[in-house]
């Protein structure tokens, strides 16, 4: 069921600094993709970069046409024990509290301020829904940018007890750097909020706010003491997940990718619209086999569910990324 709702959760540095030094390591080093083992993945990236990139090649793609999309959850950064999203709305449910009273009896926000998460999931869409646009609605936009900004300044993930900006995937740093070198423009295409994303994505990954495609809630243009602003209305407005990643490619972008690269059945129809088309094109599924180091998970899982895409790969010959056996790290520094 999470997998469904993975879009809802977006209604709505040390890091930083190392992103930007990724492009010139990568070019000044042999080997531009150093985390990646030189397994079978590495080698059909590189083959598929020189083919369209060298002129003269009988595959060769103008610069304008280099378009690669990435999803972002479980794809760039991690996404269990949940999605980075609900995270942030359930942590707002509990900073909101004290100013609702009421929540303390009222379902879904009790399951939540009592940490009942199998009541959380009893609630459905239609409970989580009531979350998110009490979390990610009722603000303006600029309000709504130093909230989310400043939760993920100083939220930190259960597990890893680090900044959620500090576990994004190091081999898929160096993978963009490497993309951008060689002439392609570099695109976020995610199930989560787009005003979510769009204060941080340069700096953790060098792509800047107008090349992020995400969900969003309905905004509302108006005057206020004099200062034009932009209000959030508590209303979906466009869910790019599934078969909406298409749609917002075409709608934000304007152009088809020749590159796509996800890890989940959230992604599935973004890799068939990039693949399933003339000329050279590339596909990649990012595979969680990594219990160690990160986490193990596919067909069973309900956030990051991989089961119809992990067999579309087979059929239409997408790069499988096995992260244990094809990535020497995981993290940055680590």
């Amino acid at each position: 069921m999470f997998e469904r709702l993975k879009s809802l959760w977006v209604i709505g540095t040390t890091v930083g600094a190392l992103a930007f030094l990724v492009p010139s390591l990568a070019i000044a080093q042999s080997d531009p993709l150093p985390s990646w083992n030189d397994t079978a993945p590495k080698a059909a990236i590189v083959e598929f970069v020189d083919k369209v990139s060298k002129e003269g090649s009988p595959d060769f793609v103008p610069e304008p046409e280099r378009i690669a999309v990435f999803d972002n959850d479980g794809t760039l950064w991690i996404e269990q024990p949940m999605y980075v999203q609900l995270a942030f709305a359930l942590d707002r449910v509990k900073a909101e509290a004290p100013s609702h009273p009421e929540w303390a009896t009222t379902q879904p926000f009790q399951a939540v301020l009592e940490g009942d998460m199998k009541a959380l999931t009893a609630a459905g869409e239609k409970g989580l829904l009531e979350l998110i646009m009490a979390t990610h609605a009722g603000m303006t936009t600029a309000q709504f940018e130093k909230i989310a900004s400043e939760w993920i300044a100083t939220a930190r993930d259960p597990r890893f007890k680090k900044p959620y900006t500090e576990l994004v995937y190091q081999p898929m740093l160096e993978l963009l750097a490497y993309l951008r070198a060689n002439g392609f423009k570099t695109f976020i295409v995610s199930g989560g909020g787009i005003e979510f994303m769009r204060p941080w994505t340069e700096k953790v990954y060098g792509v800047p706010p107008e090349q992020v495609v995400g969900s969003s809630i309905k905004t509302k243009f108006a005057m206020k003491d004099g200062a034009p602003t932009l209000f959030r209305l508590p209303e979906v407005n466009f869910i790019d997940d599934k078969a909406g990643k298409p749609v917002g490619i075409q709608e934000h972008i304007g152009r088809r990718p020749i590159a796509a690269f996800g890890n989940s059945d959230g992604d599935l129809e973004m890799l068939q619209w990039t693949t399933l088309a003339e000329g050279p094109r590339f596909g990649l599924i990012v595979h969680h086999t990594d219990a160690e180091r990160e986490y193990a998970y596919d067909r069973k899982s309900e956030f990051g569910h991989l089961d119809l895409a992990l067999d579309a790969a087979a059929i239409n010959k997408w790069t499988v990324v096995d992260m244990k056996a094809d990535w020497k790290q995981i993290f940055p520094g680590n």
